[in-house]
């Protein structure tokens, strides 16, 4: 499970690179989707790594922003008592543990939001000129996708 982070904007973009970040629903900054691992998002993920931070993201991480960021229809947040009346799971925690394993899917809970709106990182991202390795916020984070998305919460 890959989480995706929008951290540029699209202003004076190539069509393409809309068009991609769209089809992830990622429409403005600071927000989050949750992807399986398939070569079709893999593929996207190729074309958009210079406005996006991506990463495989573990069960801790994915649950702490259920919790804190997951937003119901009608802008309610996520609880575990709406996850076990609509769902087979008996809470959020055991939902994220199916997520990061790729048993689930953010839609088999009716009504759930598929982008999570998250805060701008607590101390701010290093610059979004430059990609990880070289010491920015772009591009390919691995696990350490993770720190900052527990900074995003």
């Amino acid at each position: 499970m890959y989480a995706i982070v929008q951290v540029r904007g699209i202003v004076n973009t190539r069509r393409d690179i809309k068009d991609t970040l769209k089809m992830l629903r990622l429409h403005h900054i600071n927000h989050c989707v949750l992807v399986p691992d398939t070569p079709e998002y893999l593929g996207m993920i190729r074309k958009v790594k210079d406005f996006v931070a991506y990463g495989e993201v573990d069960t801790e991480t994915i649950e702490t922003i259920l919790r804190t960021r997951g937003r119901l229809e009608g802008n309610r947040p996520l609880t575990d008592e709406y996850v076990k009346e609509n769902s087979n799971y008996p809470g959020i925690s055991e939902f994220a543990r199916a997520l990061a394993s790729g048993e689930a899917r953010l839609m088999d809970v009716p009504g759930v939001k598929p982008v999570l709106r998250l805060h701008p990182p607590r101390k701010g991202y290093r610059t979004i000129k430059r990609t990880h390795p070289q010491g920015g916020a772009l591009g390919y984070y691995g696990k350490e996708i993770n720190e900052l998305l527990i900074k995003m919460r």
